[in-house]
Protein backbone atom coordinates (compact mmCIF):
# COMPACT_ATOMS: atom_id res chain seq x y z
CA UNK A 1 0.00 0.00 0.00
CA UNK A 2 3.12 2.42 1.00
CA UNK A 3 4.26 2.10 -3.01
CA UNK A 4 1.28 2.69 -4.52
CA UNK A 5 0.34 5.38 -2.15
CA UNK A 6 4.26 6.91 -3.49
CA UNK A 7 2.87 6.21 -6.57
CA UNK A 8 -0.18 7.86 -6.86
CA UNK A 9 2.17 11.09 -5.30
CA UNK A 10 4.66 10.87 -8.04
CA UNK A 11 2.03 10.69 -11.15
CA UNK A 12 -0.63 13.23 -9.68
CA UNK A 13 -1.36 14.76 -13.00
CA UNK A 14 -1.94 11.64 -14.84
CA UNK A 15 -4.13 10.05 -11.70
CA UNK A 16 -6.25 13.49 -11.89
CA UNK A 17 -6.14 12.99 -15.46
CA UNK A 18 -7.48 9.52 -15.26
CA UNK A 19 -10.48 10.64 -12.27
CA UNK A 20 -11.82 13.40 -14.94
CA UNK A 21 -11.56 10.85 -17.95
CA UNK A 22 -13.49 8.33 -15.78
CA UNK A 23 -16.10 10.94 -14.69
CA UNK A 24 -16.67 12.51 -18.07
CA UNK A 25 -17.46 8.58 -19.19
CA UNK A 26 -19.83 8.67 -16.55
CA UNK A 27 -21.68 11.57 -16.03
CA UNK A 28 -23.97 11.24 -19.07
CA UNK A 29 -25.10 7.97 -16.74
CA UNK A 30 -25.85 9.80 -13.80
CA UNK A 31 -27.53 13.50 -14.89
CA UNK A 32 -31.16 11.84 -15.85
CA UNK A 33 -30.46 12.69 -19.54
CA UNK A 34 -31.48 10.11 -22.05
CA UNK A 35 -29.07 10.42 -25.30
CA UNK A 36 -29.13 9.40 -28.82
CA UNK A 37 -25.68 9.03 -31.05
CA UNK A 38 -26.30 10.85 -34.66
CA UNK A 39 -27.25 7.26 -36.30
CA UNK A 40 -29.91 6.06 -33.10
CA UNK A 41 -31.70 9.96 -33.98
CA UNK A 42 -31.89 9.40 -37.59
CA UNK A 43 -33.63 5.98 -36.71
CA UNK A 44 -36.30 8.09 -34.06
CA UNK A 45 -36.84 10.58 -36.46
CA UNK A 46 -37.15 8.05 -39.31
CA UNK A 47 -39.97 6.25 -36.73
CA UNK A 48 -42.42 8.72 -36.43
CA UNK A 49 -43.08 12.16 -35.25
CA UNK A 50 -40.06 13.92 -33.80
CA UNK A 51 -38.63 17.25 -33.22
CA UNK A 52 -35.11 18.31 -33.58
CA UNK A 53 -34.36 21.45 -31.62
CA UNK A 54 -31.52 23.37 -32.30
CA UNK A 55 -30.14 25.69 -28.95
CA UNK A 56 -26.90 27.01 -30.94
CA UNK A 57 -26.73 30.63 -31.26
CA UNK A 58 -27.84 32.18 -34.56
CA UNK A 59 -23.98 32.47 -35.99
CA UNK A 60 -23.57 28.23 -35.21
CA UNK A 61 -26.81 27.65 -36.71
CA UNK A 62 -26.14 29.74 -40.18
CA UNK A 63 -22.97 27.89 -40.33
CA UNK A 64 -25.15 24.40 -41.00
CA UNK A 65 -27.98 22.65 -38.87
CA UNK A 66 -30.32 19.61 -38.95
CA UNK A 67 -32.65 19.68 -41.81
CA UNK A 68 -36.52 20.32 -40.58
CA UNK A 69 -35.31 21.18 -37.48
CA UNK A 70 -36.64 24.45 -35.45
CA UNK A 71 -33.87 27.06 -33.97
CA UNK A 72 -34.46 28.64 -30.65
CA UNK A 73 -30.84 29.61 -28.72
CA UNK A 74 -30.75 27.98 -24.90
CA UNK A 75 -31.00 31.71 -23.68
CA UNK A 76 -34.56 31.89 -25.54
CA UNK A 77 -35.52 28.47 -23.79
CA UNK A 78 -37.38 29.41 -20.88
CA UNK A 79 -38.93 32.13 -22.47
CA UNK A 80 -40.01 30.48 -25.83
CA UNK A 81 -40.83 26.91 -24.20
CA UNK A 82 -44.79 27.73 -24.83
CA UNK A 83 -43.67 27.72 -28.40
CA UNK A 84 -43.22 23.93 -28.02
CA UNK A 85 -46.15 22.62 -26.28
CA UNK A 86 -47.34 21.19 -29.41
CA UNK A 87 -44.76 18.81 -29.48
CA UNK A 88 -45.34 17.50 -26.13
CA UNK A 89 -46.34 14.19 -27.69
CA UNK A 90 -43.57 13.81 -29.65
CA UNK A 91 -40.18 13.02 -29.40
CA UNK A 92 -37.77 15.69 -28.98
CA UNK A 93 -34.02 15.59 -30.19
CA UNK A 94 -31.73 18.30 -28.86
CA UNK A 95 -28.64 19.21 -30.46
CA UNK A 96 -25.94 21.55 -30.00
CA UNK A 97 -22.57 21.97 -31.16
CA UNK A 98 -20.88 19.37 -28.85
CA UNK A 99 -23.99 17.97 -26.25
CA UNK A 100 -23.02 20.25 -23.46
CA UNK A 101 -25.43 22.95 -23.70
CA UNK A 102 -28.05 20.47 -24.96
CA UNK A 103 -28.17 18.60 -21.94
CA UNK A 104 -29.46 22.16 -19.91
CA UNK A 105 -31.80 22.56 -22.36
CA UNK A 106 -32.88 18.89 -22.47
CA UNK A 107 -33.55 19.10 -18.45
CA UNK A 108 -35.20 22.61 -18.59
CA UNK A 109 -37.98 20.93 -21.14
CA UNK A 110 -37.80 17.49 -18.51
CA UNK A 111 -38.91 20.38 -15.95
CA UNK A 112 -42.01 22.02 -18.19
CA UNK A 113 -43.06 18.52 -18.67
CA UNK A 114 -41.81 17.11 -21.97
CA UNK A 115 -41.47 13.20 -20.97
CA UNK A 116 -39.51 12.03 -24.59
CA UNK A 117 -36.56 14.38 -24.89
CA UNK A 118 -33.17 13.15 -26.16
CA UNK A 119 -30.07 14.81 -26.11
CA UNK A 120 -27.93 14.38 -29.20
CA UNK A 121 -25.20 12.90 -28.08
CA UNK A 122 -21.56 14.25 -29.23
CA UNK A 123 -23.65 17.30 -30.74
CA UNK A 124 -23.69 18.80 -34.17
CA UNK A 125 -20.04 17.77 -34.69
CA UNK A 126 -20.92 14.06 -33.81
CA UNK A 127 -23.78 14.45 -36.83
CA UNK A 128 -21.18 16.23 -39.16
CA UNK A 129 -18.56 13.36 -38.37
CA UNK A 130 -21.19 10.60 -39.04
CA UNK A 131 -21.57 12.68 -42.44
CA UNK A 132 -24.87 12.61 -41.78
CA UNK A 133 -27.09 16.06 -44.11
CA UNK A 134 -26.33 19.46 -43.02
CA UNK A 135 -28.70 22.53 -44.13
CA UNK A 136 -26.53 25.43 -44.59
CA UNK A 137 -27.62 29.17 -44.24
Amino acid sequence: MEQFSEFAQNNLLWFMLLGAIIFMLIYPLINGVKSLDPLQSVQKMNAGKSLVLDIREEHEYQRGHIINSQHIPLAKLPEKIKELEKYKDQSIIVACQTGNRSTHACKTLTKAGFTDVYNLRGGMLAWSNDNLPINKG
